[in-house]
């Protein structure tokens, strides 16, 4: 079904909307949660939160792209769910780590998921990402909205360990340049 048959669907307050959903982009919320929580339990709860949330919000919320809407909602709420977890035992991970490596690039005093979901921020990197060759924007994204590990990475595009942490920095440096040029303190 179309995305936007689905969201008059919510508009209309029909229920197929959540089944429609979740044949449509279960699998795809799923990935998101497991790549953050590293638990099918947790990532089955946090997609069900997911449904819920957009049901709450659609409407009055019209999303233009249905899957980033439900990718951020969904990515929120495992992160969410795994400070929680880490709040009862300090772990590393690659969600600790991309979030580390991402500290120099947002503003001083902030934390990073809190300086990221800011609208000015978020649309200055989504602005920023758009300038980006496709493969540095989706080795940046691959680490920084999906948390995959940089070997995950390498091995997804063919790359070395080296060429992807190398590609990573010089993205984060690019970034910082952008935000300082917009006042944006780091």
């Amino acid at each position: 079904m179309e995305d936007a048959r689905i969201i008059e669907l919510y508009w209309e307050r029909d229920e197929q909307a959540l089944e429609e959903t979740h044949a449509k982009y279960g699998a795809y919320c799923r990935t998101i949660a497991m790549q953050i929580l590293q638990n099918g339990e947790d990532a089955a709860e946090c997609v069900n939160d997911t449904w819920l949330r957009a049901w709450e919000s659609v409407p009055p919320e019209r999303p233009r792209r249905l899957a980033a809407y439900l990718g951020a909602i969904t990515r929120r709420l495992a992160l969410d769910r795994w400070r929680r977890h880490q709040a009862d035992r300090r772990g590393g991970g690659q969600v600790m780590l991309s979030l580390e490596e991402l500290g120099g690039c947002v503003p001083a005093g902030h934390r990073v998921e809190e300086a990221l979901d800011g609208k000015e921020a978020a649309a200055l990197v989504s602005d920023f990402l758009r300038t980006l060759p496709r493969a540095e924007c989706d080795v940046f994204l691959r680490r920084y909205w999906y948390f995959d590990s940089v070997e995950q990475i390498a091995a997804r595009y063919g790359y070395s360990k080296s060429k992807v942490k190398m590609m990573l920095k010089r993205t984060r440096d690019k970034l910082r340049v952008v935000l300082d040029k917009e006042g944006i303190c780091v």
